[in-house]
């Protein structure tokens, strides 16, 4: 079996070099990750930088079935999921108490080393990418990784995806909900050109009536490198559509009289989405010292959403149609220079202009309406965002056990906005230069143990189309929302064949705000605090059996801020927080041809309002199991039995937006029950 390694998350166009991870390192790898050669030189890896890093291979991704390829992140210690289940619009994953209702959106998605969040921060281009594409996920958690600034507030999020090999995958699946699914992944590499081809198509009925999901994804890669591998230059596209109808969200009543129900009112909402991805490569070792790292990138987001809140006529917004039209484009560069032993400095540049527009429309909702009769216009808007970005950062090595990782970054936006219904323009607010100094330290006294700490400070800036992000008149001015986070932990072997990991980590923000770009909501938190401990533990026994658990025991808290009449919410737990977040996993392999495995993944219940007043709401208590038969050398049979125990669980949310005030109530989406996938795999 192959040792668990670390893959290069800093030069992902390097076809999955990668390099085992030191032994003093805080990292925690779950699964296996596929091992080709590194070559000397090349970028920073993430695990000698930073310091609560969590990978997840390639064997616990291939063979998952989910709707959803967020869903995968499930898996990782520590990870919330906010499981919306309408359409397109499924959901998120977010950690270190950043909850994933679409209001602050803390965590940095790429792919492949590439920024893949929309404007407003949420993770759609994730759908992009299906499990059997994925080679590896990692997770980097806290404020100390100076690589990235927007949206990089908690941490950051990389898929790295399969480049360079020679292989023939493919899975096809049938199961529950009709759903049925085919990926075919392909990958040729010969005489300097590496050739990665990937095609996924997915149907689903879905678990609730009028819940239809049709999706597919179409990727392509092309790697060229020199001779003495020195220059490797490469371009990369990806184009996905998805059609999906929307169930609706359920008052409390019609959860009870029917979970599975679609109410009348969402007969006609749907989602149409659509994403492009390109992007160019080129990493060139300039010297055996010197490694230099270039992305140019091209994302395009298009989405049509009708979608319905309500089923009272005096709803304030009961029908409405949002059509999203997102471009990004940016550049990184990275220079990485290896002095000596004891030194390396790395430093990077970043660019990305944004080219987005928003409108949407609404419908009175006494009128059956497929969504082509008269609305009313709440939006038309067009919105620029440029971000440029610079970071410094060095590892410091005075002696063998120690690594002292000192880090800066600096980030300016700038932007303008035009209505198109009045023809109002303004300015992006001015934040200057967000300054964000970093250090990190590991001390490894034994191979055996690793103890860290780091301190860091990270941003959260408006976003959206109009205010608050722009300076439309009457617009209050807003600082950036800083937040200063600080952790120590340590990492050790109990026993032989185990690792266990203890953190603990504090993240305190200034000026922070709740914002929905979608709806033009906005709500300001004032200074909160986040803190939390992590435990994670991972062990082998034998040959056969492999264990791990962790427990997040987290919390967010208000410190100091007012409602608009006055009354104070310090002290309040941030809305949609669980306050702890649980996995564990057992896999035996009885032999060459079976292995079973069991997974299990609880979250605490969680405030829906700011007045923490509602009561909690959304916990579970879920187990998932499956079974593969090998049949062959290059064929094998998975059966994966989700929610094991049928357990009813929903997400849950507070509407006191589209219901006339005295009526504001939770609203929930039902989480689907026990449900069985039966699915083929040829590996060629």
């Amino acid at each position: 079996m192959k040792r668990p390694i670390l893959p290069m998350l800093l030069a992902p166009a390097l076809s999955l070099s990668s390099q085992y991870a030191l032994a003093d390192d805080p990292v925690m790898v779950i699964g296996e990750v596929r091992v080709s050669a590194q070559r000397p030189g090349g970028a920073l890896l993430s695990n000698s930088v930073m310091s609560s890093v969590d990978v997840l291979g390639a064997d616990k991704l291939e063979d998952k079935n989910v709707a959803n390829s967020w869903e995968l992140l499930g898996q990782l210690p520590g990870i919330q999921l906010t499981e919306t289940r309408m359409g397109a619009e499924s959901g998120k994953a977010s950690f270190r108490a950043f909850n994933g209702e679409g209001y602050i959106n803390g965590i940095k998605v790429l792919i492949d080393g590439i920024p893949s969040n929309v404007n407003s921060g949420n993770q759609r281009f994730i759908d992009m990418v299906f499990p059997l594409e994925v080679d590896y996920i990692e997770v980097v958690r806290g404020t100390n990784d100076p690589r990235y600034g927007l949206h990089n507030i908690g941490g950051n999020i990389n898929f790295g995806t399969r480049q360079g090999g020679n292989y023939l995958d493919g899975r096809v699946s049938v199961g529950s909900f009709a759903s049925r699914e085919a990926q075919l992944a392909l990958g040729r590499e010969s005489d300097g050109l590496a050739q990665n081809y990937f095609f996924a198509k997915q149907h689903s009925n879905g678990s609730r009536a009028h819940s239809d999901s049709e999706k597919y994804t179409l990727g392509a890669k092309w790697f060229l490198s020199s001779a003495d591998r020195a220059v490797r230059a490469g371009l990369v596209l990806r184009s996905y559509r998805h059609d999906a109808e929307e169930p609706g969200f359920l008052t409390a009543q019609e959860l009870a009289a029917n979970r599975r129900q679609s109410p009348a009112k969402n007969a006609n909402d749907l989602s149409e989405r659509d994403m492009r991805h390109a992007s160019a490569h080129l990493d060139w070792q300039l010297s055996p010292q010197a490694f230099w790292s270039n992305k140019l990138y091209y994302n395009r987001y298009l989405d049509d959403r009708r979608v319905t809140f309500t089923s009272n006529p005096g709803g304030t917004a009961p029908r409405q149609r949002r059509l999203w039209d997102e471009a990004q484009t940016g550049l990184l560069s990275t220079l990485t220079w290896r002095a000596h032993a004891g030194l390396v400095v790395e430093s990077g540049i970043s660019a990305e202009r944004q080219d987005n527009a928003y409108r949407r429309l609404r419908y009175g909702f006494a009128l059956p309406t497929d969504f082509t009769t008269q609305a009313t216009v709440q939006n038309d808007d067009s919105y620029t965002l440029d971000n440029t970005g610079a970071y410094v950062q060095a590892v410091i090595r005075p002696v063998e056990s120690l690594r002292i990782i000192p880090g800066f970054r600096l980030d300016r936006f700038s932007g303008d906005f035009l209505n198109h219904a009045n023809g109002l323009r303004a300015r992006l607010q001015d934040y200057g230069w967000i300054r964000q100094p970093k250090l990190s330290m590991v001390y490894g006294p034994s191979q055996d143990v690793s103890l860290y700490a780091n301190w860091g400070r990270t941003f959260q800036i408006l976003t959206g189309s109009g205010a608050p992000a722009y300076l439309v008149p009457g617009q209050a001015r807003f600082a950036p929302s800083i937040n200063t986070g600080r952790e120590v932990g340590i990492k050790f072997k109990p026993v032989p064949g185990a690792d266990l990991r203890l953190a603990a980590w504090q993240q305190d923000a200034t000026g922070e705000v709740a914002n929905m770009p979608a709806t033009g909501t906005t709500v300001g938190l004032g200074e909160t605090r986040r803190k939390g401990l992590d435990l994670q533990v991972s062990s082998r026994i034998g040959e056969r059996v492999d264990l791990s658990f962790s427990h997040s025991v987290q919390k967010a808290e208000v410190v100091s801020a007012f409602t608009a009449d006055g009354f104070s919410l310090a002290g309040k737990e941030v809305f949609h927080t669980p306050r702890h977040i649980t996995n564990v996993g057992a896999d035996y392999h009885h032999s060459e041809r079976w292995r079973f495995g069991l997974q299990g993944r609880a979250q605490g219940s969680y405030y829906i309002d700011n007045a923490n007043a509602l009561g909690k709401f959304g916990g579970f208590v879920l187990f998932d199991a499956s079974v593969r038969q090998q049949l062959s050398r290059t064929v094998s049979l998975d059966l994966q039995l989700k929610n094991l125990a049928d357990r009813r669980h929903a997400y849950a949310w507070y509407d006191n937006f589209f219901w006339p005030a005295s009526q504001a109530q939770p609203m929930f989406s039902a989480g689907a029950g026990r449900a069985a996938y039966l699915s083929l795999n040829v590996k060629l």
